[in-house]
């Protein structure tokens, strides 16, 4: 076991000298950490000197970073195997006694540590959001945590593809675009697949036709007929499971959920989480609204009673956390590329795909 990881670490420390040695990757390094930067100054600007301005900070910057880990992220694990069968240095690192487990494996920890330099980089901000308060430990430990879990995921589909496809230019593509389809595809589908099914829905509304006012409540209402109103409305509760696969969701619902005294979310992962669980909730297909009711027992008729929409808070605690579906269904995308990718690079290979270089 220990020769076995003694491997491991060797292919893993030549990956990471190849990756610091240019001068490109602080490059890299230092523009993210402008682009963080900004992004924590106009977060601060837009919410102002708040109470929830740290959860807001805390989550908008691990929102951005997740963004710039699926738009960096690819392109450094995209070809990390066949780019070395391309350069000719596979083969020679084949003929030594690393076995391909070995070898893949090292490869994907080089692009996972690559992507989390991202989030380490950006302790400064998420610690300035925490100082400002608003963040609870849960949310800290949780997030931090899921987002590492997820740059790692991306990592393995980059270094998987790289080692099922002969050609680096075509895996870095398809890595592009499994991360897109895991972020922008799920909320593609919900949405089309939730318009296109929808149901009839009937609205009946009792509407005051007038008010005698020298006659004492109630008996000085007088009620008009009842008003039905009939429409279709999508039906997004039959398809909310399509969005436990989007990675943004998972971070977002992973957190606990931080509400302020009116029942209103206090950062971004809460929002997105309660947003995205209403769509859980079935759409009322025949509500009614007695405004006229209202107006004989109390006196006024102000409106819908809002009692009869649940709060945030409410919407939140009634439903069920999708985050730990969506993360297994990553984990095993990821895991699955990384052995599919040791089957296709195991030496000596039986049968290679044509215009594949063996050395």
């Amino acid at each position: 076991m220990t020769t076995y990881l003694s491997g491991i670490g060797t292919v893993l420390a030549l990956e990471l000298r190849q990756r610091i040695r240019g001068v490109a990757w602080y490059v890299l390094l230092g523009v993210f950490v402008a682009l963080v930067a900004l992004i924590t100054v106009l977060l601060w600007l837009s919410i102002g000197v708040s109470d929830g301005l740290g959860g807001f900070l805390f989550s908008g910057i691990l929102f951005f970073v997740l963004l710039l880990g699926t738009l960096v992220a690819p392109a450094l694990s995209g070809n990390a195997i066949n780019g070395d069968r391309d350069a000719g240095t596979l083969a020679t690192t084949q003929v030594t006694l690393l076995t391909t487990g070995q070898l893949v494996l090292g490869k994907f920890l080089a692009a996972w540590l690559t992507a989390l330099a991202f989030l380490l980089v950006s302790l400064p901000f998420l610690l300035f959001a925490v100082v400002a308060g608003g963040v609870g430990p849960g949310t800290i430990a949780v997030s931090v945590l899921v987002l590492a879990v997820e740059l790692g995921v991306i990592a393995a589909i980059g270094v998987g593809l790289s080692g099922i496809l002969t050609r680096p230019l075509f895996s870095i593509v398809v890595t592009y675009l499994a991360v897109a389809a895991l972020s922008i595809g799920t909320l593609i589908v919900f949405t089309l697949a939730g318009m296109a099914t929808s149901s009839e829905a009937r609205t009946t509304t009792f509407d005051v036709a007038s008010v005698n006012e020298d006659v004492p409540l109630p008996e000085g209402v007088i009620c008009s007929p009842p008003s039905v109103t009939t429409y279709t409305v999508p039906r997004f509760d039959y398809y909310w499971g399509v969005l436990a696969a989007n990675p943004y969701v998972v971070l977002a619902d992973s957190a606990a959920g931080q509400f302020d005294a009116d029942d209103q979310p206090t950062d971004l992962f809460t929002a997105t989480a309660v947003g995205v669980r209403q769509a859980q909730i079935a759409p009322d297909l025949d509500a009614t609204f007695d405004y006229c009711t209202e107006l004989r027992e109390e006196g006024s008729a102000g409106g819908i009673d809002s009692g009869r929409f649940p709060s945030s808070r409410e919407v939140f605690e009634s439903t069920v956390p999708t985050w730990f579906v969506g993360l297994a269904i990553h984990v095993v995308l990821g895991a699955g590329a990384l052995v599919w990718a040791t089957a296709r690079t195991r030496t000596p290979a039986a049968r290679l795909p044509r215009g594949s270089r063996i050395a």
